[in-house]
Formats: C-alpha cells, sequence, structure tokens
C-alpha cells in the first residue's frame, strides 16, 4: 500500500511565502513524475508544476518566476516553495505520483494521489 501524505499548508499574506512537502511512503520500488495540482473554490482542478526522476520540471504560465518545484528522490518526498503569493493562488493543493510497485513479481506503474492541504493567501 503507497500513501502521499502533504504538509505545509496555511494562512499566509499576499506577497508571502509557503512551502508545501508532500512525502510518500509504503512498498514502493521508485516514483517517476510527481506533480502538484490544486482546487481553487469552485474551479476545476489544474496542474501547477511537475517534476520527472531525473529533475525536469514543468510549470503553469500563473505560477512560473514565482513557484519552485523540487524533489528528494532518497525520500520519495516533492516539495513546492511558493513565493510572492497572490490572493488567486488559494486553493487546496494535491501531489499525484506515478509510483512503481511490485505485484505478482512484476512492475506496474500506478498513479496516487494525496489528500490535499489547504493554502489561503489573504490581502
Amino acid at each position: 500500500q503507497v500513501q502521499l501524505v502533504e504538509s505545509g499548508g496555511g494562512l499566509v499574506q499576499a506577497g508571502g511565502s509557503l512551502r508545501v512537502s508532500c512525502a510518500a511512503s509504503g512498498t514502493i520500488f521508485s516514483i517517476n513524475t510527481m506533480t502538484w495540482y490544486r482546487q481553487p473554490p469552485g474551479k476545476e482542478r489544474e496542474l501547477v508544476a511537475s517534476i520527472s526522476r531525473s529533475g525536469d520540471t514543468n510549470y503553469a504560465d500563473s505560477v512560473k518566476g514565482r513557484f519552485t518545484i523540487s524533489r528528494d528522490n532518497d525520500k520519495n518526498t516533492v516539495y513546492l516553495q511558493m513565493n510572492n503569493l497572490k490572493l488567486e493562488d488559494t486553493a487546496v493543493y494535491y501531489c499525484q505520483a506515478e509510483v512503481r510497485v511490485i505485484q505478482a513479481d512484476q512492475i506496474h506503474e500506478l498513479d496516487y494521489w494525496g489528500q490535499g492541504t489547504q493554502v489561503t493567501v489573504s490581502s
């Protein structure tokens, strides 16, 4: 069984910074791409940033230059450093990971999601 647990969300003033983390645990062979999504109030979930196992990154235009995604493969953890936060960054932030697990002597790649962490930016 694999679990993803986010942490680090909270309330911050506009212009401030916050770092959220997501740690994967369980019987993991390896983790491929890790991605942060967010769901603002009343809106659909959207991709924020992703990072491959080798460190290649991709960002939504709305966060480029303000957010930085990173990961620690030894700790199976992905981070999202958020700077110069804006009111519109308020959302529940979710991490998603492509996890390789061994089942019946075969390697399978499965998608796992965390439970989400609330980030609220106030004026």
